[in-house]
């Protein structure tokens, strides 16, 4: 059932959502306790919650209730885990400010363009018509919720791994920690250029700044701010099999968010063929 709601409630609404999935993770957390390893324990966690958000999202029949998830949790759990940890070494200082400004950043830009309960973001939208209810609701569960948590946990574990490191940062991690700053400052600039453009140019597709030769600097931003995260790990702890979570981030936006993105352009946005030729799909 849609909620008709202003922005304002829509918004304490998640939040609330987001206070009581992340009790439920505490608590699953804290009932697991020293029976499986700390990292499985914090997995299992980060996907109860999660599962929270998705009964809140199926209950008021919107996916987007999720989309937050993405830029809150790392954040917030990796404080939660110097806590815990004792541990405030400087990479793991460098760590905790590029992910702040990176999910700050991000969670901003979310409730910039959040439109309240009663809308759902087009990608959600088109799976719901698109699909039978039975299917809808798997796709749901499965890929619209699940995956990306599982995905962005992956790639959080690089940062986790710099919690256990006993090396000092040193030139590579600073270059890692600036790699992750500018790939936030990139998003800043795109995520502007395209507000301000769609709000001139309602109807058309944006073309002008970073957007002129790369048709997704945003995406690019995000891709490369978890390279920047792996790097500052690698950095430490030399190259190892982590190397595959930068990569299954960059599938992800590659194989399913662009594609989703560039068909809906083509079919709503006249003369984007011809742009798609002139420009890159990243930057």
């Amino acid at each position: 059932m849609k909620v008709n709601l202003p922005k304002g409630l829509s918004i304490a609404v998640v939040a609330s959502t987001y206070a009581v999935a992340a009790l439920a993770g505490y608590f699953v957390f804290d009932v697991l306790g020293p029976s499986v390893p700390e990292l499985w324990a914090v997995f299992i966690a980060d996907v109860v919650a999660t599962v929270v958000v998705w009964a809140v999202g199926l209950a008021l029949s919107n996916v987007s209730v999720y989309d937050p998830y993405w830029s809150v949790f790392p954040p917030v759990m990796f404080l939660i885990w110097s806590v815990y940890k004792g541990e405030w070494s400087l990479p793991v200082i460098l760590l905790l400010l590029a992910v702040w400004f990176w999910g700050t950043r991000l969670t901003l830009n979310w409730v910039y363009t959040f439109k309240g309960l009663a809308h759902e973001d087009w990608r959600y939208t088109k799976y719901r018509d698109k699909l039978s209810a039975p299917l809808f609701h798997l796709t749901n569960f499965f890929g619209l919720n699940m995956m990306p948590t599982v995905i962005v946990f992956a790639c959080m574990l690089p940062g986790f791994k710099i919690y256990e490191s006993l090396h000092p940062a040193n030139a590579l991690t600073f270059f890692g920690f600036v790699v992750c700053i500018a790939s936030a400052c990139i998003q800043i600039v795109a995520d502007r250029q395209i507000h301000r453009f769609r709000a001139e140019n309602p109807g058309k597709f944006c073309n002008v700044g970073l957007w002129k030769n790369g048709r997704h600097p945003n995406y690019f931003g995000e891709i490369q701010f978890w390279w920047g995260i792996w790097i500052m790990y690698a950095s430490l702890e030399g190259f190892d099999l982590l190397v595959l979570a930068p990569v299954a981030m960059t599938a992800m936006f590659l194989g399913i968010s662009v594609p989703l993105m560039e068909h809906r352009q083509l079919a709503n946005k006249p003369g984007y063929a011809e742009y798609r030729r002139q420009a890159r799909i990243l930057i």
